[in-house]
């Protein structure tokens, strides 16, 4: 399922390769939605990305309302972003001989999902995710999340759970754990670790998550996500994953990657749906 990706970004990266390089490249973009801006090192002023716009460290991004975009590494790790976002690559290591690599992702706002290349997976808990108020590491998983004031909604409408009087729309962060689980072949089982306010919150169960309301504050959890929850977070990352029969024409739904990868293990509420992989 990923040779035609490896293929795909090789291609891009040898069109133009007597170019001069002055940052390292990490990866392209592969679906582009609406307004996305960013920096590149070709045009370091902010500019309307494109579909196989190279992506190099420490490039500023940022979507629009009612945009998307999706990134795929060299290593074939995914990361993908919905509307009102910023982020930045700012870590890549990757030894293709080793088939080995190391990602670290800042996400400053917007919701978010990671998918590990297979290369990660060989350096277990290397490779993370940063917000303005927690560090994400990730051991060869799926995860999504959400910075911002979509995070404190969802974990606000969480039945069973303290309430948070003061969280900061700025830099709430919610994490959810969406999987593989421990029996999927060929695969090791997800894992994250959520660290904040002094604090270090393994979540180790598909469905379960974390919630940070503000800087300095230790994560909440590990709590199961609801339907709706898993839902909403589906949704703000253009999935129609919902509890309500919609149709929505976005190609991010059928990338093979991700939206496969989700089907096969999750039902149309955001659920895994197979319990003999999950």
């Amino acid at each position: 399922m990923r040779q035609p990706m490896f293929r795909f970004l090789l291609g891009l990266l040898l069109v133009g390769a007597a170019a001069p390089v002055a940052a390292q490249t990490v990866g392209a973009n592969a679906v582009v939605v609406n307004d996305v801006q960013m920096t590149t090192q070709a045009n370091p002023q902010m500019h309307r990305a494109a579909v196989r716009e190279r992506v190099s460290l420490a490039n500023q991004i940022q979507t629009g309302t009612g945009s998307r975009l999706q990134i795929l590494l060299l290593d074939g790790t995914s990361f993908q972003v919905g509307a009102n976002a910023r982020l930045t690559v700012d870590r890549f290591v990757y030894d293709p001989n080793r088939s080995a690599s190391e990602v670290g992702v800042n996400v400053a706002q917007g919701s978010f999902r990671f998918v590990s290349g297979a290369p990660t997976r060989q350096r277990p808990g290397q490779s993370g995710i940063r917000t303005p108020v927690a560090s994400i590491g990730v051991r060869g998983t799926i995860v999504e999340g959400a910075v911002g004031p979509e995070a404190i909604r969802i974990f606000n409408a969480e039945s069973g759970l303290p309430a948070v009087p003061n969280a900061d729309p700025e830099t709430a962060t919610l994490v959810l754990l969406r999987g593989p689980g421990p029996n999927v072949p060929g695969e090791p089982a997800g894992a994250i670790d959520v660290s904040a306010g002094g604090r270090t919150l393994p979540i180790e169960t598909v469905g379960y998550a974390a919630y940070i309301p503000g800087p300095g504050q230790p994560p909440i959890g590990p709590f199961l996500l609801s339907n709706i929850g898993q839902s909403d977070l589906a949704v703000l990352l253009g999935d129609p994953r919902t509890t309500v029969d919609v149709e929505i024409d976005d190609p991010l739904v059928g990338d093979p990657l991700i939206g496969g990868v989700l089907d096969h293990y999750y039902d149309g509420s955001g659920y895994c749906n197979d319990p003999a992989f999950c």
